[in-house]
């Protein structure tokens, strides 16, 4: 049980934008100051929410997420009390857990109920950005099971890791070690707490990194299998730089990227020598499975 807490709740757009706020106010508010989640809702919008153990200066609250994602947001945000209660556990109750091929990405509740010929993930609630509920992790997962009902590779990359979901499922399905990767510091802490939660601590290596700068790619590569699930426009530019880092014949999924989307990303990658495989598109989003050519 928690003590009385105060909420901050707004609905914004998209995951991006959900996102870029809890980015905002993680800057400001530690740990012990704040609890951020967020959820996509059936209208594939998305529900922000904070909890404070002291009442925020709802003044400045709303300059910092006016900073982020403009006034007219801003002006939004819904300000009430929570009673004493286990907060979290209730923030989850319908967090149904999503199957995708051998994995079922669940949170904590559900940690008993995953079937013993399935590969659970697991993730906190704190922060629930790729969590499996959004169509593109799905789409990765189902993806991913797919390329290693046939191919082993040893070398794996996850590019963009989020919540280290991705990256977790390849070290738990081929008991490797697999590198991961984000340019936001705290996702990268979100990722290796959730690789430890998951008893996959010794096998994924989280680092924070643009794109391909850190040394770290060099040293671990060539890549067999590389995971990306970000953005249209990043995965585009990211298409020479990770063409260099891959193996012969990898194979590369990626997602993150509207259904339209799809064939101008198709588009690059072929020009750096990479053929598609497969094309999932699961509520309006893309996933793509590509190989290399050499």
């Amino acid at each position: 049980m928690t003590p009385p807490t105060h909420r901050a709740s707004v609905t914004l757009a998209d995951e991006t934008t959900a996102k870029r706020v809890v980015d905002a106010l993680s800057e400001l508010f530690f740990e012990e100051q704040a609890a951020f989640a967020a959820f996509e809702r059936p209208d594939l919008r998305w529900d922000v929410t904070v909890h404070f153990a002291e009442a925020p200066d709802q003044i400045l609250l709303r300059e910092l997420v006016g900073h982020a994602v403009g006034p007219d947001v801003a002006s939004t945000i819904v300000y009430d009390t929570v009673e004493a209660k286990d907060w979290v556990k209730a923030s989850l109750e319908d967090l149904v857990p999503v199957p995708a091929g051998r994995f079922i990405v669940h949170g904590q509740h559900d940690r008993t109920r995953i079937p013993p010929n399935k590969l659970g993930i697991e993730i906190e609630a704190a922060l629930a950005f790729g969590t499996g509920h959004h169509g593109t992790t799905r789409g990765c997962l189902l993806l991913l099971d797919h390329v290693l009902k046939a191919y082993q590779p040893r070398r794996v990359l996850d590019l963009g890791t989020g919540t280290g979901v991705l990256a977790i499922a390849a070290a738990k399905a081929l008991h490797g070690r697999v590198l991961a990767s984000d340019i936001d510091p705290p996702s990268v802490r979100v990722a290796e707490e959730n690789a430890q939660l998951n008893e996959t601590g010794h096998l994924v290596d989280v680092i924070r990194a643009t794109g391909f700068a850190a040394p770290q790619f060099a040293a671990d590569g060539p890549f067999d299998l590389v995971l990306a699930n970000i953005l249209a426009n990043p995965l585009r530019q990211l298409a020479g730089p990770m063409a260099l880092h891959l193996a012969s014949r990898a194979q590369v999924i990626l997602s993150g990227l509207l259904t339209h989307q799809a064939p101008a990303v198709i588009a690059a990658y072929r020009a750096r020598g990479l053929v598609p495989l497969r094309h999932l598109r699961i509520e309006g989003w893309s996933s793509l499975l590509l190989r290399a050519a050499k």
